[in-house]
């Protein structure tokens, strides 16, 4: 087994989920302070994990949804951030 595709796969699902936050929010992350951008940070980590393993169970069940499923994850991901910016 490589041991680097799980880390490819957390850093390309991360890449995809705060791309999705910035470009849903522009304007609250262009004012946002650094402690409100780390607590968006800090929620889409809180979600990673279960996300991660949703989304692996979905690809292994099934593998024709797979970008699909990694389209649903980073989309759960940057859900939880914009919560947290449009809160503050």
């Amino acid at each position: 087994m490589n041991t680097h595709t799980p880390d490819l796969l957390a850093t390309k699902l991360a890449e995809a989920a705060l791309t999705v936050l910035v470009r849903s929010c522009r304007q609250e992350v262009a004012t946002a302070s650094r402690d409100d951008l780390e607590a968006a940070c800090a929620a889409m980590r809180a979600k990673a994990r279960p996300v991660i393993d949703q989304l692996l169970d979905d690809a292994r069940a099934a593998p024709w949804v797979g970008e699909m499923a990694f389209h649903a994850a980073a989309l759960e991901l940057a859900q939880a951030g914009i919560a947290v910016l449009r809160k503050a």
